[in-house]
């Protein structure tokens, strides 16, 4: 489960809105979940394992590397 810190941020970062999600090359964790159908809690689970490849931290922010993420969840059969 998220704390609510993450939850402000990710309700806060919901500003870009002007390129599309396919052409970004990272995306805040609400995009990733709207991306691949995942709940936020679950991606935010995900980042916070130390193994996570597709994590990019901007300071204290999480970002979700979009082309690795994208590798991972190919190559998983369930999360």
């Amino acid at each position: 489960m998220i704390d609510e810190e993450e939850k402000e941020e990710i309700i806060n970062d919901d500003k870009s809105g002007s390129i599309p999600i396919e052409k970004k090359i990272n995306l805040t964790i609400r995009e990733a979940a709207e991306y691949s159908n995942i709940g936020i809690n679950k991606i935010a689970e995900l980042l916070r394992n130390p193994m996570c490849n597709f994590v990019l931290y901007v300071g204290t922010r999480k970002l979700v590397k979009r082309k690795e993420f994208e590798q991972y969840l190919s190559s998983r059969r369930e999360i």
